[in-house]
């Protein structure tokens, strides 16, 4: 249980970076404030620890068997290090001897500090991509008899460390204003923990090496269909953030899919390609709408005179215990497709009561209903993918992962904000005929083209028509999580097929390896 328990750190430890780097970068009063950041290069700052995070969760699962799980571990361990020792340095070169600069030298400085934050960013989200790459695949060997269970108990990692990154933010608001150092800093006890009790443990065998399973075998369970969906996704994020015309996109891909496909030889298991294609709206479903819903509570919360983190607190509170205490029985009673269903169907109605819910009280019943339908759906289905596809070892188990966060980026925000803007598009028709035309221009993203409101445009307006554009956006956007639960619906319908099929085969069961005396069905 050692292994697990550090496991499990390592991952509180990705999660706590994650929050703790995201409210430095969002926060005015902080890395905006000492770096000059914008709006624009905030995002950047924030895609910097993004994509390496989702890009390494699948690359390393291609050789992490050969190099060993504790050396992806003591990586991990030291990206963490340099992550600390490069922001700290960015700090100094704007607060040289604890001073603070202004004017040309302070912009000078800001410079400097710019590309020691982006690339200590990169460096973060490689080490949380490798500790998900490891924890993973180690975890679902230790417990290869219940995996569903333990894989969901080891992810209540990942809420455990918003928790903690929430907390600390709120009890040392001041403190953290004065000196953001300290979230650094704190940063560092969980890293140091995870990596004293895993640098002296003796990691597992991972299942598929154990029985004999060959590596060109583990590549066909993926296959070349499922090769094709991640090349994609790992390609298309890079031509966001590097700029490179689609064209090249295409290429990559294509040369991705045939040299896999030469190797592999298997187009990929039916089965694993539909989970690849259920895990997009899965992941949209559970992290693309966190934006909208903490915007949605953030009013009610200051005007109750509390910090809105405390939302973050609550929902990921609610995660933590239902996965830590809970998967296991549910999934006993229930199968974990099933699980999956009733989840899907909680969440279906939570969305629909967040479009309407108005007041404090309102929104977080509605939001509790929603947390709870989501917490079971990132573990349960990695824990189905690894019960299924065994012989796709390490690989199948975090390229679904890591399909599903790049999902969020390039699908899920844009396609939410395509729905918010839709919604907002009726509301100001509704409220005044005519308006709309004047103040659209056209865009395009990843789904095809739209048309969106331009902020610069609403200010040419006769004040009754820059009404009608302001009063409806927030009601309008609100309204548009109706729409949104039209992915959960498609989950849900994908979730009954599914029940249907492993009915059809004598029900739901896990696949061993090296093992004829595999327990019934469910």
């Amino acid at each position: 249980m050692k292994l697990f328990w550090g496991c499990f750190l390592a991952l509180i430890t990705t999660s706590t970076a994650f929050i703790t780097r995201a409210i430095l970068i969002s926060t005015p009063d902080l890395w905006p404030k000492d770096f000059g950041l914008s709006p624009v290069s905030s995002g950047e700052l924030f895609g910097a620890g993004l994509w390496p995070f989702a890009i390494t969760i699948i690359l390393f699962s291609f050789f992490i068997d050969k190099v060993g799980y504790k050396a992806a571990m003591f990586f991990s361990a030291v990206c963490y290090v340099i992550y600390g020792v490069m922001v700290l340095n960015a700090y100094s070169l704007v607060h040289p001897g604890g001073g603070a600069l202004t004017g040309e030298a302070l912009t000078a400085a800001q410079g400097k500090a710019w590309p020691i934050l982006y690339w200590g960013s990169v460096i973060l989200g490689l080490g949380n991509g490798t500790v998900e790459a490891f924890a993973n695949p180690v975890v679902a060997t230790l417990f290869n008899r219940e995996k569903v269970k333990w894989i969901n108990t080891l992810h209540a990692g990942w809420p455990a460390g918003l928790v903690l990154g929430g907390v600390i933010t709120i009890l040392l608001d001041q403190v953290v204003k004065n000196d953001w150092r300290i979230v650094v800093y704190l940063l560092g006890l969980p890293a140091i923990v995870y990596l004293v009790m895993l640098a002296p443990a003796k990691f597992p065998v991972q299942e598929r090496v154990a029985s004999g399973t060959t590596y060109r075998e583990m590549l066909a369970e993926f296959g070349v269909v499922g090769a094709m969906f991640a090349s994609y996704m790992i390609f298309r994020e890079l031509q966001n953030d590097f700029k490179w015309d689609g064209s090249i996109t295409l290429i990559l891909v294509a040369a991705s899919a045939v040299a896999y496909g030469l190797y592999a030889r298997s187009l990929g298991r039916p089965l694993m390609i539909v989970f690849c294609l259920i895990m997009t709206p899965l992941a949209i479903t559970e992290l693309g709408t966190d934006g909208a819903i903490g915007g949605l509570m953030m009013d009610p919360m200051e005007k109750a005179g509390l910090n809105p983190a405390w939302v973050l607190v609550y929902t990921s509170a609610i995660m933590m215990v239902l996965r830590f205490f809970f998967a296991g029985p549910l999934v006993a009673r229930l199968t974990p497709l099933g699980l999956l269903a009733g989840c899907t169907a909680l969440a279906i109605v939570g969305l629909n009561l967040l479009a309407v819910a108005k007041g404090l009280a309102f929104i977080f019943i509605a939001a509790s209903i929603y947390g709870v339908g989501k917490s079971f759906f990132w573990p349960t289905t990695l824990g189905i993918v690894s019960e299924q596809f065994p012989k796709g070892g390490a690989l199948t188990l975090n390229a679904i992962a890591g399909i599903g966060m790049l999902s969020v980026g390039i699908i899920g925000s844009p396609l939410i904000g395509r729905m918010q803007e839709a919604s907002w598009q009726h509301a100001i028709e509704a409220k005044s005929p005519g308006t709309y035309q004047k103040v659209a221009i056209q865009d395009t993203y990843v789904l095809g083209n739209y048309s969106k409101v331009d902020p610069k445009a609403i200010t040419t307006l006769p004040p009754t028509e820059q009404g009608a554009v302001t009063s409806t956006e927030k009601d309008a956007k609100q309204g548009a999580l109706s729409a949104i639960s039209i992915l959960p619906v498609i989950m849900l319908v994908s979730y009954i097929g599914l029940l249907l099929y492993f009915k059809s085969q004598g029900g739901y069961k896990a696949v061993y390896l090296n093992d004829a005396e595999s327990p019934a069905g469910h």
